[in-house]
């Protein structure tokens, strides 16, 4: 019984030894990274603990307008975000993650973004607006075609917000039309669509649209609804799209855009000999005109950097859009059971000026066929430096 009683007690006093061990042990580890989360803030006080103001409202207040995203952006500042500045001076802000030239302020106060809703004078700001369109559609146009876009913006709902770009200076002529006291007008004199939509349509502007609308003022729209034609978009999964043209068009160019009756959407077609390189690129796929485009919020923020400022007709820019969109051969295509008729009426031709014996529209439409060319140049010279950038022989490229 004594050699019994001797060895539990030995076995007791081993157990007892292998506890305190690893007792030590986790104070000795929890020591060090107390030490190491201790080491890792600037020194303060208790007096300077704040959390930043305005997050207890956010989190409460449904009318603040802000995202989730945007509170959990407040909430995950960190050290890495401060700069060394901030580092030295709790007391100073600076966040490297917020957008450029907005790093002193706290996250929870930016607005990124804006929008095209007219506001009130007065009252609260969370009633100013009763209904907030989720599409876009812009015209840019002259007085001699109010009849003609009269028309046209009846066909679409108080669903789309209408935006006037008047190239010929005249607003208040419109008055007479009661859709027009609730559309945006902006007017500077001999522009053409692509210099106002550069200017006035930057993505964070017409970001809490859906789709955006970029129409010429020549467009007949008697076989066109508005909301069935997004009903379409979305069932065949455009980004880029534009209304069949009817076979009564003028100056129709391309097989691509010729409306089809047997169909809803077109996204392919056959062209001449010769004019596709791959039957998966414009103009046999993945294009659409610049006349009637209809763009996705996504895609316009990349086709937003792709228009040039200085190249302001437009030309060439259908051939680049499938630049923004992939695979574009199945997100770019034509709606053949919406369509639209282009009346090829003389318009923005007559804003030139006549020189050297020429007509207005003859130095339009010579300055529209250089800036193709131009446009045409910059995106193959723009392709081949990137791809020499990053080390691969731009003739080794069969497609882009």
């Amino acid at each position: 019984m004594d050699f019994e009683g001797s060895k539990r007690k030995g076995n007791s006093n081993r157990r007892k030894s292998n506890e305190f061990a690893r007792l030590l042990a986790t104070i000795s580890v929890g020591i060090l990274f107390g030490f190491f989360i201790g080491s890792s803030f600037p020194a303060f006080s208790p007096s300077k603990i704040k959390l930043i103001p305005p997050i207890d409202t956010y989190l409460w207040d449904k009318n603040s307008g802000h995202s989730t995203q945007t509170i959990l952006n407040v909430i995950s500042v960190t050290k890495d975000n401060v700069s060394k500045e901030a580092q030295g001076d709790p007391s100073k802000i600076w966040v490297s993650s917020n957008p450029r030239g907005a790093e002193r302020l706290p996250p929870a106060i930016l607005a990124a973004e804006s929008d095209l809703y007219p506001r009130r004078l007065f009252g609260k700001p969370s009633e100013d607006i009763t209904i907030k369109p989720k599409y876009l559609i812009t015209f840019t146009v002259g007085q001699n075609q109010k009849p003609n876009i009269d028309k046209a913006v009846k066909k679409f709902s108080e669903n789309f917000t209408v935006l006037l770009f008047h190239y010929d200076g005249k607003t208040t002529e419109w008055d007479e039309f009661e859709w027009s006291k609730r559309a945006i007008h902006i007017s500077v004199p001999k522009q053409t669509k692509w210099w106002y939509a550069k200017r006035f349509l930057h993505p964070d502007i017409v970001a809490p649209y859906d789709y955006i609308f970029i129409w010429d003022e020549d467009l007949g729209v008697d076989h066109f609804n508005a909301e069935e034609y997004i009903k379409l978009v979305r069932k065949h999964g455009l980004e880029i799209s534009q209304p069949g043209l009817d076979h009564s068009s003028r100056g129709l160019t391309w097989q691509m855009t010729r409306r089809r009756g047997d169909r809803e959407v077109h996204k392919e077609t056959e062209e001449r000999p010769g004019w596709c390189s791959d039957p998966h690129l414009p103009p046999c796929a993945a294009f659409v005109e610049i006349m009637a485009p209809v763009f996705s919020r996504e895609v316009w923020r990349c086709v937003w950097h792709l228009i040039q400022n200085d190249l302001v007709h437009g030309w060439g820019l259908d051939f680049a859009l499938q630049k923004c969109v992939e695979p574009a051969h199945e997100k770019i295509g034509v709606v053949d059971a919406q369509w639209i008729v282009h009346q090829g009426l003389p318009s923005l031709g007559n804003q030139g000026q006549g020189e050297n014996g020429k007509q207005p529209w003859q130095g339009v439409r010579q300055r529209c066929q250089s800036e193709w060319k131009m446009f045409r140049e910059r995106v193959s010279n723009a392709d081949k430096e990137y791809y020499k950038s990053i080390g691969v022989d731009p003739l080794n490229i069969t497609t882009h």
